[in-house]
């Protein structure tokens, strides 16, 4: 039978769909749970799988033998084929909660992968990418920044980051949801960047929003792991991060790492570069240990001093009250 299939677990729920008038009452117990459950099936072993849809060991088995697979095994890996980003990560950690191993350990693997991701990430750059990024960033008229899940927390530090370089940058991630995203886009144009990050597990919100920037003549700069990704063919320009990890679905580390390099080179290039960062240091400079004066130093807490017009206005405001 051809294994080449379109959607995964299409060739499982063909077989099961073949073999269903033969099925006993148990076996259609077991594959009923698999037609409901594809992904979840795909992450567990045959004790859970019988465990889950209320079924023995040896029926588990013997289900898998009645779709003509050889085992369990065989089953598991046809049912896992095109979930392989989804479930890697699991696999991974039930693989290491197999094998003992102490806090220490652990410290010491995560740091040491979140060293070789950078390092990895630093060897493979393209950097006429990465000049290619820093001159649409900067020639960008408003930059829409669009990260879901735990991209969202990197994407709003690539914000921070270029918030001190580029005008206007925005970040797609809100309260008000993806739909929120989909509309602010709508008013982006040619003149306008919209970069994306998205990881192992990718999702479905940040190609799409892509989708939407490139719909609207905008340039699209994608932050991803491989060319195989979902947003890849969808950029103008890519840049690459490794993020393999075994205790957790990516390692952010390094997409940090790779975010405080785009950032930095952005600032270098930036006119003004040092004005800039001179203003934002005043601007934030009464909310600064130390920064409030004496008082302050001596653990007196004091309010930074309003701007004149606004404390201008506040008196006229408090003077019209006291009437």
């Amino acid at each position: 039978m051809s294994t080449n299939v379109d959607t995964p677990g299409t060739t499982v729920a063909q077989r099961i769909a073949q073999a269903l008038p033969r099925l006993t009452r148990s076996h259609r117990q077991v594959a009923d749970f698999v037609l409901e459950h594809p992904l979840q099936v795909a992450t567990l072993p045959i004790d859970e799988l019988a465990a889950a849809a209320g079924v023995s060991v040896a029926t588990a088995n013997r289900f898998a033998r009645a779709l003509d697979f050889d085992g369990y095994a065989a089953f598991r890996a046809e049912l896992v084929r095109g979930f392989e980003s989804l479930v890697a990560p699991v696999e991974r950690l039930r693989g290491n909660l197999e094998r003992p191993t102490t806090v220490a350990e652990v410290f010491a693997t995560a740091l040491d992968e979140s060293r070789r991701n950078i390092e990895a990430t630093r060897q493979s750059l393209d950097y006429a990418a990465c000049e290619a990024a820093v001159q649409r960033i900067l020639k960008a008229r408003s930059i829409y920044i669009g990260g879901f899940g735990a991209s969202a927390w990197l994407a709003g530090l690539l914000q921070h980051g270029l918030d001190g370089s580029c005008n206007d940058v925005r970040m797609l991630a809100s309260v008000s949801g993806i739909t929120h995203a989909a509309r602010t886009l709508m008013h982006s144009g040619p003149q306008d960047l919209f970069i994306g990050l998205t990881f192992p597990r990718y999702l479905t919100d940040t190609v799409a929003l892509a989708q939407i920037a490139r719909s609207q003549g905008c340039a699209v700069l994608a932050l991803t792991d491989r060319p195989s990704s979902p947003i890849a063919p969808l950029a103008d320009v890519v840049l690459y991060c490794q993020t393999e990890t075994s205790y957790r679905p990516n390692c952010e580390t390094s997409v940090l790492a790779l975010i405080e390099a785009l950032t930095s080179a952005v600032a270098l290039r930036a006119p003004g570069a040092a004005q800039s960062a001179g203003r934002i240091l005043q601007a934030v400079r009464p909310w600064l240990h130390g920064g409030l004066g004496q008082g302050h130093a001596r653990g007196e807490v004091s309010m930074p001093s309003l701007p004149a017009a606004v404390a201008s206005d506040a008196g006229k405001k408090k003077k019209k009250a006291s009437r």
